[in-house]
């Protein structure tokens, strides 16, 4: 008889994501504009493209929501319908835009 390889593995259905500055409404002192973006892809990795920058104070008000975002949300639920956030500065008023970009199997015990 056929022995298997070892024990089925769990996966977790996750999104990567794109955060991208929707619009400048004030004065970009922290030097974002409009398209500027960081992504959050297998789970847990933040990549900023070569040669750009994200402000780290944008970056943090995006993030309480990101782990959420990662995952399908019931439906009615208002994180399935709002993608927007802000970042905390009044003067910049840099909003940014929460995107799916792709949906990944990841095995659980891979995450962190």
């Amino acid at each position: 008889m056929g022995e298997r390889a070892g024990p089925a593995r769990r996966t977790t259905s996750l999104y990567d994501l794109r955060v991208v500055v929707d619009r400048v409404e004030g004065r970009s002192v922290c030097g974002l504009s409009a398209g500027d973006y960081f992504e959050v892809t297998e789970s847990s990795r933040v990549r900023i493209p070569a040669g750009r920058h994200f402000c780290m104070f944008a970056l943090a008000a995006a993030l309480p929501l990101l782990a959420a975002k990662q995952r399908k949300q019931p439906v009615g639920d208002w994180l399935e319908s709002d993608s927007f956030v802000a970042c905390p500065d009044p003067d910049e008023r840099v909003v940014m835009r929460i995107e799916r970009i792709r949906r990944r199997r990841i095995p659980t015990e891979d995450l962190t």
